[in-house]
């Protein structure tokens, strides 16, 4: 166990909502057919706004809800799938739009697809316990749409923009929060059933071989599921015994949005579907910031609250898992 608390949330959601009839005019589908396929009623996506200026944002209001100030803040952490350039890293875009210019305030990114945030929590943890910070800020911004291949449509039509952020301190003597467990898992045999070809070396821009497709996001979404399937138990096993059989003493899971059919196959581990967490219907899957959205708006809604035993789960390109238990 690690004494860390998540002292602080915040999220930021673009303005422009886009239902279901905009999604499947792109991709020539029939009405309701994203509805019943994906359990998705709208996304939003994002307009004029960039990755650091909505990690900003929702930074602002996680490090607000914390009791701190950002001149508290000695860590920056960007744990984003997608980004907004590929050089520099988000963190000193991040670190900018903070205003936090000549701080010196070290940033970083942790960049694990659709479990960055996770993996970035993992990492905020072990710097927490070894005592090199006091408080790190971890953002996750997520700007999807621009990559949206309209010609597959299980997957534009599952994903949309947003971000979130949480501030992680260590745990102040005689309160509840921890860290329990954490266990990461990656299978890279699926490493190409959900990727991007385009924008690094492989397939670089200006090379007259690379095609605009290369730019866009690809997803084999049933051989996805059947590889995550084929791993789980055994996942859930490692993460916490009993876990593939029951969720015991966790009262919330916080999934990342991947499906609603991903989502529903939790019930096969003993899960009560109620204690599962959905976004999905109203964000769609926003990538690494589905979780942290997640986790935002249940603890907003009262439903997690201070002593709350969560399981913080999923899954991401590569084929990776993974899990972290928290008390929140």
């Amino acid at each position: 166990m690690t004494l860390i608390k998540i002292a602080g949330l915040g999220r930021y959601l673009p303005s422009r909502i886009v239902p279901n009839a905009e999604v499947e005019a792109l991709c020539g589908l029939p009405a309701g057919w994203i509805e019943q396929r994906t359990g998705v009623k709208e996304r939003r996506w994002a307009a004029a706004e960039t990755h650091a200026h909505m990690a900003a944002a929702a930074a602002r209001e996680a490090v607000a809800n914390a009791g701190l100030s950002l001149a508290d803040i000695d860590l920056i952490i960007n744990a984003s799938g997608t980004q907004e350039q590929s050089i520099p890293d988000g963190g000193p875009l991040l670190q900018a739009e903070l205003g936090l210019a000549e701080s010196g305030v070290p940033c970083f990114s942790v960049h694990a697809t659709c479990l960055s945030f996770l993996m970035a929590l993992d990492v905020a943890a072990s710097l927490l316990a070894a005592g090199r910070y006091r408080h790190i800020l971890i953002a996750s911004a997520e700007i999807a749409s621009v990559g949206l291949n309209f010609a597959e449509p299980e997957s534009a039509s599952l994903l949309g923009d947003a971000a979130a952020a949480v501030v992680v301190t260590r745990t102040p003597p005689g309160e509840p929060s921890a860290l329990h467990a954490r266990h990461f898992e990656t299978y890279s045999r699926g490493a190409h059933l959900a990727e991007v070809r385009g924008g690094g070396s492989r397939h670089h821009p200006n090379h007259p071989n690379t095609t605009p497709a290369d730019n866009l996001f690809h997803m084999h979404g049933p051989q996805l599921l059947k590889l995550t399937h084929r791993y789980s138990q055994n996942f859930l096993e490692k993460l916490r015994p009993g876990l593939s059989r029951s969720l015991g003493e966790i009262d919330w899971v916080v999934p990342h949005q991947a499906s609603m059919l991903g989502l529903r196959l939790m019930s096969h581990f003993g899960w009560p579907f109620e204690r599962v967490l959905v976004t999905l219907d109203r964000l769609g899957n926003s990538v690494a910031a589905s979780i942290p959205v997640t986790l935002y708006q249940a603890v907003q809604e009262g439903r997690i609250t201070r002593g709350s035993q969560v399981l913080l789960v999923g899954t991401g390109a590569g084929l990776s898992l993974g899990g972290v238990i928290v008390t929140y």
